[in-house]
């Protein structure tokens, strides 16, 4: 196509020249729905920081393993939520010691009685 088989430009008109059907009618309300807010979660259903809270707060506390087959996380996950989340964010005490085996088991530290 050259530049002298083209059609001409037609200049824009101006405000006044435009008639009234070419405009377009008004706006109508957005009939797009708002999402409905999600029910509760069930009493049956926690979280999964939650089951590893529940893992820690167990007497002989958790191991690593326990966690992982808990929340289904790699190691190093669980072990970022330990340290970001449990010990930083939530501001508790975790303890992590060794078992006769070698086995390293992370717990909740409890507070004193009488206290």
């Amino acid at each position: 196509m050259t530049a002298k088989s083209r059609k001409p430009a037609k200049p824009p008109k101006s405000p006044s020249e435009r008639s009234a059907t070419t405009e377009r009618p008004a706006a109508t309300k957005n009939t797009r729905r708002t999402k409905a807010p999600e029910p509760a979660p069930a009493s049956g259903a926690t979280s999964k920081q939650q089951r590893c809270l529940d893992l820690l707060a167990r007497r002989d506390g958790a191991t690593l393993s326990e966690l992982m087959s808990a929340t289904e996380w790699q190691p190093h996950s669980v072990r970022g939520f330990l340290s970001g989340t449990v010990k930083k964010k939530l501001g508790l005490m975790l303890t992590s010691s060794r078992d006769a085996d070698g086995t390293r088991r992370y717990a909740l530290e409890r507070p004193a009685r009488g206290q």
